[in-house]
């Protein structure tokens, strides 16, 4: 029979207040409001559900406000605006809020180094009014949608916590990005630490300024003309096996203010062909549907026009399709496709390494890139409906606070250390508390779905409960 008996996921809840008493985080948020609603209550709130439903903040308002759930978090019902306003002001304090989150995190935990990996992504942005929304490079695949850019610097393996969080118009590309992020962490770094990053970010002033601060560095580097002239000579017999199974070779090439890592890898040229040659042929497709719609004297297909109102334009189109057979012309996007650099990258770093060594370091930066992945499809912070430049703040804030708590739980507990955020998300959800309502004033509690990994994580609770 239907009844006024409702579950929510304590699990995901009880997690969360556990790891943001055990930072000490309230004296970090609760400075910038003391008036009104908790703030601090209202944070752990909307945290909790960026782990559970996660589907807005109109939606978040609606599952905060059962009376059951608002005595779980000691607040009283309160109006959807309010977690706007929560939002606008963490993110109108940003600076000051990501500073004070690092000050609790290295304050609480004695780390056995400061080596970070940091890296670039952006998140498409919906919504005109936040002039942060800019057209640039998608690592989303959306050109069309305004998008921002988001830095996150990683504490290196073994600890794989992410400890910084920069935000930059979308058209900012990372090298200009570097600056602001590396800046935000430095204070936090011992001297010799390690800076990891991608050859996006790569250039004589990024690497001056880590140099300059008595830091290390590996990056990689783009392929130049010099590089191709290591290609003509490369001999895999006169180069160090380093990986059998992937087919990796390598040789040293000391510089005088560096050391290039120049690599040649079997694996990596075979997918990089396959790559290429799927790119021919679909440049291949595209100009035989443009040649089709020639001969047919129809109109340009609007993939390839430029749709703007506010220019005039006229399409000229000729392919070389006519002087040429389909072998011929994919024969000729190939070889434009294909340069000869096929299987061959270069590390570059200050630190005197084995090629192993200095292969193996930058490898583990793709932790970094796990976290990005992460806050995109498990935390979720995509898409950012949210429009006003602080709005966006708040969300990606609440977005890393669930992150960090996620990878703390992962250092914390080392059974944890390779399960995935997916699995911890689902099994905190899973520990679900169900209110039963019995006679007038008279309520019962049910508990179920406990599993291991939620034991682990709340191991203190049960103990005590």
């Amino acid at each position: 029979m239907p009844n006024k008996n409702i579950s929510f996921p304590i699990g995901t809840i009880l997690s969360v207040q556990e790891y943001f008493n055990k930072l000490g985080l309230s004296r970090v948020f609760g400075v910038h409001k003391k008036k009104g609603r908790e703030i601090n209550a209202l944070i752990t709130a909307l945290v909790s559900y960026k782990l559970t439903e996660n589907l807005s903040i109109c939606k978040a308002a609606q599952w905060i406000n059962r009376p059951e759930v608002l005595d779980v978090f000691n607040l009283e019902e309160f109006e959807e605006r309010t977690l706007f306003r929560v939002l606008e002001t963490i993110g109108r304090n940003m600076l000051e809020i990501i500073a004070g989150i690092q000050d609790c995190i290295f304050g609480l935990y004695d780390f056995e180094h400061t080596d970070i990996n940091m890296d670039w992504t952006s998140f498409v942005l919906y919504g005109e009014k936040c002039i942060l929304g800019k057209h640039g490079y998608s690592r989303d695949h959306r050109p069309d949608k305004k998008q921002i850019t988001v830095g996150i610097t990683e504490l290196a393996a073994p600890i794989n916590i992410p400890v910084g969080l920069t935000v930059r118009e979308g058209n900012v590309n990372d090298v200009t990005h570097f600056q602001e992020t590396y800046e935000q962490i430095r204070e936090r770094l011992e001297i010799g630490s390690r800076v990891i990053f991608d050859k996006g970010a790569h250039s004589k002033e990024n690497v001056d300024m880590i140099l300059l601060d008595q830091m290390r560095y590996i990056t990689s580097k783009k392929l130049n003309l010099s590089d191709d002239k290591r290609i003509k000579t490369f001999k895999k017999s006169e180069a160090e096996l380093i990986d059998k199974d992937d087919g990796v070779f390598g040789i040293k090439y000391q510089k005088p203010s560096r050391i290039d890592y120049f690599y040649f890898s079997e694996k990596l040229k075979k997918d990089q062909l396959e790559s290429k040659k799927r790119k021919a042929l679909q440049m291949l497709e595209e100009a035989q549907e443009i040649q089709r719609s020639i001969d047919t004297k129809r109109g340009l297909p609007k993939r390839f026009r430029i749709n703007n109102v506010l220019v005039d334009i006229s399409y000229e189109y000729q392919t070389k399709l006519k002087k040429l057979s389909e072998a011929e012309a994919l024969k000729l996007v190939n070889a434009a496709a294909i340069n000869g650099r096929e299987g061959f990258f270069c590390l570059v770093s200050c630190e005197d390494l084995t090629l192993k060594q200095a292969l193996e370091t930058y490898r583990k930066k793709d932790s970094i890139e796990k976290i990005i992945n992460s806050l995109k499809n498990e935390i979720k912070i995509k898409p950012l409906r949210v429009w006003t430049e602080e709005g966006i703040y708040g969300a990606l804030i609440i977005g890393f606070i669930a992150q960090l708590f996620i990878s703390l739980m992962r250092y914390n507990h080392p059974e944890l250390k390779h399960t995935s955020t997916k699995f911890i998300r689902k099994s905190m959800m899973n520990l679900t508390v169900t209110v039963e309502f019995l006679s007038p004033g008279k309520k019962r509690y049910i508990y179920a779905n406990f599993d291991p990994i939620i034991g682990v994580i709340l191991a203190r609770n049960y103990s005590n409960s």
